[in-house]
């Protein structure tokens, strides 16, 4: 198997704000580059080659964009299988549909996960209101109720507390679960136990086609309404736990034969248990802080390893940490950047979306400093700036 060497062109289906830093990352090794997404005006269409409109299940776009390529890969997993067999008539994808086929649908996922041994919280299978009724009583009343498929940043699932609706009796149970089921469409689901949680933390694995893998530190994440507020690298989480995340996402690089990125995505309790949350095969919101704080930062890895190139180091230079920021904080006076700006280490990363509305992000914000909860305590005091 050859590398594909600078000077060659990369595909990427989807040019968002992955899509965007990927390709400033490819363009820097000397890549060319080109994308598809929906949207003419997307955010990557600036710092690219060419962009190709097309839905996540167009086909003939796929194909359009793969035949002027050395190489395709992703920036987001709603791609669907079609349009991945199309473009991989033209050149190699990376990763590969069957990787994106098991990853899209949520039920699929799990039941990948338990196959092959790796650690999932308690969870059951919905596809009507009498399962939910039955996995609100098994799972003790507290749950997170997600659609099997779609869904992204707390969208396509609800929180539901019905301990007390237990108590009550099986009239009550019921009635929670028909509400719950109506809220979410009535679309096949998975019931997730809601565990006592002392952080969220992600791994970022990378393996190339020639096998080789790396896997960067874990970054602990801060979510509000399922959306990721803030992320830090490294984790400082105990250096057993550590090790178990890190050997958890090497392994499933292996067993996926993984040509790309896969973001891992697991919870530890207060117990100190480890349990794997979801997985995503593409860079990752919660590795933003790499481009700051490792050798060699997530969009780098990323385009070394769909290329075979070797991988690079991921040690941590110096902490750093990322604050989102979302289109609510354009709906009123313009983000004071100047402000944010006076803290020492950080900097502003926009993403050129136009249109901004709450709940979209539209942006970023780093920080580094000697310590995990300094680089924290630097970039939410930029953020409040704003």
């Amino acid at each position: 198997m050859s590398p594909v060497l600078p000077g060659a062109t990369i595909g990427i289906l989807g040019g968002g704000q992955l899509g965007r830093m990927t390709a400033m990352a490819a363009r820097s090794l000397g890549y060319r580059i080109q994308v598809m997404d929906p949207d003419p005006s997307c955010p990557a269409r600036f710092v690219v080659d060419a962009c190709f409109e097309g839905s996540w299940d167009d086909v003939r776009a796929a194909a359009d964009l793969a035949r002027g390529c050395d190489v395709v890969t992703l920036e987001i997993e709603q791609i669907s299988i079609p349009a991945l067999e199309a473009a991989g008539r033209y050149a190699p994808v990376r990763p590969s549909a069957r990787v994106l086929e098991m990853v899209q649908d949520r039920l699929r996922q799990k039941t990948w996960l338990c196959e092959n041994g790796f650690p999932v919280g308690p969870h059951r299978a919905v596809h009507s209101p009498a399962d939910l009724r039955d996995a609100l009583v098994s799972l003790g009343g507290r749950i997170y109720l997600k659609r099997t498929y779609g869904g992204y940043d707390g969208r396509g699932q609800i929180k539901v507390d019905a301990k007390a609706d237990l108590a009550a009796g099986p009239e009550r149970v019921a009635q929670a679960a028909s509400t719950a089921w109506a809220a979410l469409g009535g679309a096949p689901c998975v019931a997730e136990q809601a565990l006592d949680l002392d952080r969220e933390i992600s791994v970022m694995a990378a393996r190339s086609p020639g096998g080789e893998v790396r896997a960067f530190p874990a970054a602990t994440n801060h979510h509000e309404n399922q959306i990721l507020v803030w992320s830090v690298l490294p984790s400082s989480i105990p250096g057993q736990l550590e090790s178990r995340a890190h050997e958890i996402a090497v392994a499933m690089a292996e067993k996926l034969q993984l040509e790309g990125l896969l973001a891992v995505e697991m919870f530890v309790t207060r117990g100190g248990d480890l349990f794997v949350n979801e997985l995503a095969p593409r860079p990752h919101n919660s590795y933003h802080a790499s481009q700051r704080a490792c050798v060699t930062s997530q969009f780098e890895q990323a385009v070394r390893a769909v290329c075979d190139l070797p991988l690079g180091n991921v040690e941590i230079v110096r902490p750093g940490a990322i604050a989102n920021l979302l289109g609510d904080l354009w709906l009123g006076a313009p983000p004071r950047f100047d402000r944010a700006l006076r803290v020492p280490e950080v900097r502003v990363h926009l993403y050129e979306k136009h249109t901004p509305r709450p709940g979209r992000k539209m942006g970023h914000l780093s920080a580094t400093a000697p310590t995990p909860e300094e680089a924290v305590a630097r970039v939410l005091e930029a953020k409040s700036l704003l």
